[in-house]
């Protein structure tokens, strides 16, 4: 097993620490992503359904498509207005040009886009909205960036601001081109955490969770004690949170 497929498939073990802990997008920025008169959304690579569960009310319908059957329980549990099926972003179970929206939450740096996007543009109605969104921690403060580094430790570049912006600024979709109408944002927020429940959150990333136990253990440490000495005697803090957004429309078939 490589590591990359070890830390795509390593949230099932935390499902439900991952769906209370994790950031939730803010209203603003899945407005952004809706198009008018939603029939049919799929939420690719689903989770425990955080961006699914901001999807129901928006549309018409919301299908979640989730791998992993421990994270795809905590979803069904927790979403029961939804309706999940097992699949992939290379491999959706649903007929062609039947969704008005497909997004990707978080999730798609962990999808081969060469196999996906041919994918999504058949599951897609003409017209349709591809929707990509990535809410976590806001890594441009420096603060929050490095709560899961030890201390001298530099941000590795796979964590590091500027990786994660090129995510957001530099989609790059695989020809032959089936989308325009491409656009690009950003939205901040705040979420008011316990230092408990961040230092809790820090540990749902892939890093930790496939990190030994004592290496696993000193980074948490760490991070209750910066947290500590950075807010000495508070009950909670406002975390800087961030949602990226890139959107664009399905070409009409020819």
């Amino acid at each position: 097993m490589t590591d990359r497929h070890q830390r795509a498939t390593s949230f099932g073990s935390i499902a439900g620490d991952y769906d209370g802990l994790r950031p939730q997008p803010p209203r603003a920025a899945v407005d952004w992503l809706m198009p008018r008169r939603c029939g049919v959304a799929v939420d690719l690579g689903a989770g425990t359904g955080l961006f699914t569960r901001a999807l129901v009310g928006r549309a018409a319908e919301v299908v979640a498509v989730e791998p992993d059957t421990r994270m795809r329980a905590v979803l069904t549990e927790r979403s029961p207005a939804v309706r999940a099926v097992e699949g992939t972003g290379e491999s959706i179970p649903l007929p062609d040009a039947a969704a008005a929206a497909v997004f990707v939450s978080s999730a798609w740096h962990w999808m081969d886009p060469q196999r996906a996007v041919p994918e999504i543009g058949r599951v897609l109605r003409d017209g349709g909205r591809f929707g990509l969104i990535w809410t976590s921690r806001d890594r441009d403060v420096d603060w929050v960036r490095d709560l899961d580094l030890l201390p001298g430790e530099d941000t590795p570049e796979a964590e590091s601001p500027d990786r994660f912006r090129r995510r957001h600024e530099n989609v790059v979709l695989p020809g032959p081109q089936i989308f325009h109408n491409i656009a690009r944002e950003t939205f901040t927020f705040a979420r008011t955490m316990t230092i408990d429940e961040i230092v809790a959150m820090v540990g749902t990333y892939s890093r930790l969770i496939v990190a030994s136990v004592d290496e696993r253990a000193e980074r948490l440490t760490n991070a209750r004690r910066a947290l500590n000495e950075r807010f000495p005697g508070v009950e909670a803090i406002d975390v800087p949170m961030q949602s990226r957004c890139w959107r664009a429309d399905r070409i009409h078939r020819g």
